[in-house]
């Protein structure tokens, strides 16, 4: 089974991941700081590893700096608050395959823990599938949606914003849920954001947006995807 570690000090954003690499079939495992990140990862040889930069005891800049000179090319996601360019330069710099900022949508967190286990080799990823309603496919490992045979070009959030009313099945997902889920919000936020982002996906996928008949609203508790 692919093992992923986590080197995180946030314990709750470490039992957050974990818990949703744990639901998508990966094992999982946290490191609460760089020196036990670092000796983790030698030891037990993890398929890949997610990296928070800012760690006590060592940052995670010197955990992957020290990595890379043993030789070991295990991927690493760095998945941190630190969005500044030159940040992300240097992470790259250090030997970062792939850079996320906090906040951050758990469904784009995912796919691009499943791209990497591609390109690694290492482990195998969850297989690829094509989901459907109406005249609609969405092929999740590409993160590619037609409709009617025609390309639809969706924004990554309108993607995951997608996937995520898709997965609960005809069932009504909240707006504060859908802020949890897909924009990485934590706690409670007034907000159009997820309205507007609807309005988006009508606008694209629907024959008359006005009077949408799969992305619908449900009065005073949130929104559902009828197939």
């Amino acid at each position: 089974m692919t093992r992923v570690l986590i080197v995180e000090d946030d314990p709750d954003l470490g039992f957050g991941l974990r818990t949703t690499l744990e639901i998508e079939g990966y094992t999982a495992d946290v490191a609460e700081d760089g020196v036990s990140g670092l000796r983790r990862a030698r030891e037990e040889r993890p398929d890949l590893v997610i990296l928070d930069l800012m760690l006590p005891g060592m940052d995670g800049y010197r955990v992957l700096r020290a990595l890379r000179a043993e030789g070991n090319r295990v991927p690493v996601l760095i998945l941190t608050a630190r969005g500044e360019e030159a940040d992300k330069v240097l992470g790259f710099r250090s030997g970062a395959d792939d850079y996320v900022t906090k906040p951050f949508g758990l469904l784009e967190l995912l796919a691009r823990v499943e791209a990497l286990l591609r390109r690694a080799g290492g482990g195998v990823a969850p297989a690829p599938a094509i989901d459907r309603f109406g005249e609609v496919e969405m092929d999740r490992a590409a993160r590619t949606v037609t409709r009617r045979g025609e390309p639809v070009q969706l924004a990554p959030r309108e993607f995951d914003l997608l996937l995520a009313l898709y997965d609960r099945n005809g069932g009504v997902i909240s707006r504060q849920d859908l802020l949890r889920e897909v924009w990485g919000h934590r706690g409670a936020v007034l907000t159009r954001t997820v309205d507007i982002h609807v309005a988006e996906l009508r606008r694209k996928l629907e024959d008359d947006p006005a009077e949408p008949r799969h992305i619908l609203t449900v009065w005073k508790k949130g929104y559902r995807l009828k197939r």
